[in-house]
């Protein structure tokens, strides 16, 4: 470490340069994590918060609840399963509302209206305001980015393409549905206004969309083969089958990939160069008796050295950066995920050192000596 460390003083110019380059990778890695993330909370935040471990749809709906439609009366059977500890129903609409006599009434933001049992363990808890209740049946609890839109509590609001009108009673913290923020209604609210259509519902008796489960334990095929037209998916499927997921992910994940494989080509590049040019150097130490191993660590500790500060100002770049984002932009930048891009990130850079370090191996103590000028 401390040939290392004499190096990166004597040549400040040179390691700074390098030092830039692993800033703004690091810098443009973690805004893409975070662009990545925010998105995918966006499209599944809701799913995603439900303190529950599996999800039942219909058979032939793929695990999408869009597609899915079944009796919410096979709850109760369904809650006789041994290794289920408690099972609510749910449903999800495409809506837009706006203000009811008001200034803004022409006004429509488009929300998605989620339907759930009062009291039920997936109600969300409320941030302001009261939780549903069976007294309000058109009582609605929404996400709190409303209130950007100027919705507050108290608010009567029209559904568009309907007769229905909805208040506002409480809001709740980071509940998006399909990009949308959500309104949480009781689930006779939904289905008035999922199923209005006559025939809607294919004629089933209390309709839903899924079932979830809190089954920590539970053998999912067990469960399908006991039920017939069911498929039980687990939570981590349900929300990759939420539209665009794994389209929205897959494509922030296979850039992040390239810029890793790409920072990796610069780091083994620029040392490999550095190594190169003094080749003199490493042959006059290994001529008064320093070992490959010596000299190789010193390589090693300054790419550890410039990578670990590097990654650590494109951080803290990253959350300053984060500041200046407008509220509705998509960027959530989670602290595991820092950890493990960070992570990533050094890892990467030590493996790419090695094109220097095998470089150093076959340097000839006299050939180097005989370029020495």
């Amino acid at each position: 470490m401390f040939l290392a460390i004499k190096e990166l003083k004597h040549s400040k110019f040179r390691y700074v340069m390098m030092s830039i380059i692993i800033i703004l990778i690091a810098w443009l890695v973690f805004i893409l994590s975070g662009l990545g993330n925010g998105l995918s909370t966006l499209s599944a935040a809701t799913i995603k918060n439900l303190d529950a471990d599996y999800v039942v749809y219909e058979r032939s709906a793929g695990a999408t609840f869009s597609k899915s439609i079944m009796s919410g009366n096979l709850i109760d059977d369904i809650k006789k399963n041994k290794d289920v500890k408690d099972a609510a129903v749910f449903g999800s609409s495409m809506a837009a509302v706006s203000k009811e006599k008001t200034d803004d009434s022409s006004k429509k933001t488009d929300v998605s209206l989620v339907g759930i049992t009062t009291d039920s363990f997936i109600e969300p808890n409320v941030i302001e305001g009261k939780q549903l209740s069976t007294n309000k049946k058109y009582g609605v609890l929404a996400n709190s980015n409303l209130k950007d839109d100027g919705y507050k509590v108290g608010d009567e609001i029209r559904v568009s393409n309907s007769k229905m009108k909805l208040n506002i009673i409480g809001f709740v913290e980071n509940e998006t549905f399909n990009h949308l923020p959500v309104l949480f209604a009781n689930m006779d609210t939904w289905r008035e206004y999922q199923y209005a259509a006559p025939g809607a519902d294919n004629g089933i008796e209390n309709p839903v969309q899924a079932i979830v489960l809190k089954a920590p334990q539970l053998d999912k095929a067990q469960l399908d083969k006991q039920f017939k037209g069911i498929e039980t998916v687990t939570k981590s499927t349900a929300v990759k089958g939420m539209p665009g997921y794994k389209e929205e992910n897959g494509t922030i994940v296979m850039m992040l990939s390239f810029l890793i494989v790409i920072s990796a080509f610069i780091i083994s590049v620029f040392f490999y160069v550095i190594t190169i040019q003094k080749t003199s150097q490493f042959g006059v130490m290994k001529a008064i008796g320093a070992s490959n191993r010596f000299i190789s660590k010193a390589i090693v500790a300054q790419v550890f050295v410039l990578s670990f500060l590097g990654i650590l100002v494109g951080i803290g770049l990253t959350y300053l950066t984060a500041l200046s984002f407008p509220k509705d932009m998509p960027f959530n930048l989670d602290g595991k995920l820092v950890v493990l891009y960070a992570i990533t990130l050094l890892v990467i850079s030590l493996l790419s050192s090695l094109v220097s370090v095998r470089q150093i191996t076959k340097i000839d103590p006299l050939t180097a000596l005989g370029r020495v000028e």
